[in-house]
């Protein structure tokens, strides 16, 4: 099947280096974001996120003609969903989160009056089991003039597939690119027409299986790493309880053939490893415990470090008793979810300097080299150099092992490290 014009609904960290990947191909993309501002900085051949060698790709691909951004989807050949599913806080008994497809379901309907005979829709979103066909119901719910391959199998005039993004921020235009996909189609023939779509410009090999099987693809390779960092997390406790440093701890574990023991850190962050979990757990939760388990253990790390920050202030205090609370300065060392990216979201450590400013009676200070300014909730925070930092403030604390943050000396005053850098 010929692909002339992909519309890529959603311009965030997945869409837009997807969209600008089929551009750089001399294929016409047409992507959507309900973000006016970052529609008219694409248009502009600029980006509004963090990604290394997107923006050359971007500038690239507007000024060409391949690649326009627009808040409304036009007609297309094959249609790709990347928006957000986030999770609702849970209000059953077991306070299990529940995930949320209203993005999916605005997307569907934003998409459905442009369909037409032949044309293919993928959901890229990291999703629960069963959300590709709910999109699909959606989309046949909208428009009864089509048919669908819940309806008509493989006669449908409509394809529909689930591919979900299995690449790392930092180093998303080189993954797309590399990387193996999964491709679940609702029938065989829409796995087979949406490979056709990816090898536009995949090079790693694309694994069919069914759209069910794509989803849970997903939400086990994140429960699994989920699992081991929550392994490593409650590691850094219980060494921390009995004076063991955990960094040396792992090293020397690891040396084991079999054993590769993830880094522990303050959580877990982020749209992918904080989230999937729980769409595995809301569906199964008397067979998911481990996988709840594990997720527990996480979200309460952040609340650990909280605990070892007041005694970090109880200690200077006590050291220092001709200062009082308001006199001192804590210096929080990264928001990002990850190194060497803006991403805020879900992210621990934004957390974790959130309760730092409420708690601290005295100045706050965040070194964040990848954004210009703060989020809402640490307004009141001041944004400085790392320089700054280390010479201003009485308390370190390290939260994203930032590449450079690496190769300094450990700044004078008390210390808590998260991420064993110091």
């Amino acid at each position: 099947m010929n692909f002339e014009t992909i519309c890529v609904v959603g311009l965030g960290y997945i869409g837009l280096p997807t969209a600008t990947m089929f551009a750089s191909r001399r294929k016409k993309v047409i992507g959507v974001d309900v973000n006016q501002h970052a529609v008219d900085t694409i248009n502009r051949g600029e980006i509004h996120i963090v990604e290394p060698e997107l923006d050359i790709a971007v500038h690239a691909a507007v000024k060409e003609g391949y690649l326009r951004a627009t808040t409304r989807p036009e007609p297309a050949d094959a249609f790709l969903v990347a928006v957000p599913t986030p999770f609702k806080k849970g209000a059953d008994a077991g306070n299990i989160p529940t995930p949320d497809l209203s993005y999916i379901q605005a997307a569907a309907d934003s998409i459905a009056p442009v369909l037409k005979k032949g044309d293919l829709v993928i959901l890229e979103s990291t999703s629960p089991v069963g959300a590709t066909e709910q999109m699909a119901a959606w989309l046949a719910e909208a428009r009864s003039d089509l048919s669908f391959p819940q309806h008509s199998g493989e006669e449908s005039d409509i394809r529909v597939a689930h591919c979900p993004e299995r690449v790392l921020p930092g180093h998303v235009m080189h993954e797309l690119i590399e990387n193996d996909r999964i491709i679940g189609g609702m029938t065989g023939k829409c796995a087979q027409i949406a490979r056709d779509l990816y090898k536009i410009f995949v090079r790693g090999e694309c694994l069919l299986t069914t759209a069910r099987t794509a989803e849970m693809a997903k939400l086990t390779e994140n429960a699994f790493r989920d699992t081991n960092i929550a392994f490593a997390n409650e590691l850094s406790i219980i060494c921390d309880k009995v004076g063991i440093d955990v960094w040396e701890l792992i090293r020397l574990a690891n040396r084991h053939p079999r054993v590769n023991i993830l880094q522990p850190g303050p959580g877990v962050g982020g749209h992918c490893i904080a989230v999937d979990p729980w769409f595995i757990v809301s569906e199964t939760p008397e067979e998911a415990r481990l996988i709840k388990t594990a997720r527990e253990v996480n979200d309460g790390k952040p609340n650990w470090v909280v605990s070892k920050i007041k005694q970090a202030v109880a200690d200077f205090l006590q050291a220092n008793p001709d200062r009082t609370a308001k006199d001192v300065t804590i210096a929080c060392y990264g928001i990002a979810f990850k190194p060497d990216i803006d991403d805020l979201r879900e992210s621990p450590d934004l957390e974790i300097a959130s309760v730092v400013l409420d708690d601290n009676p005295g100045k706050t200070l965040v070194v964040e080299p990848n954004i210009n300014e703060l989020p809402k909730k640490l307004e009141l925070a001041e944004l400085v150099s790392i320089n700054e930092a280390e010479k201003e403030a009485d308390i370190h604390v390290m939260l994203v092992d930032h590449k450079s943050f690496k190769g300094n000396k450990a700044p004078g005053g008390i210390i808590v490290d998260t991420k064993g850098v110091w």
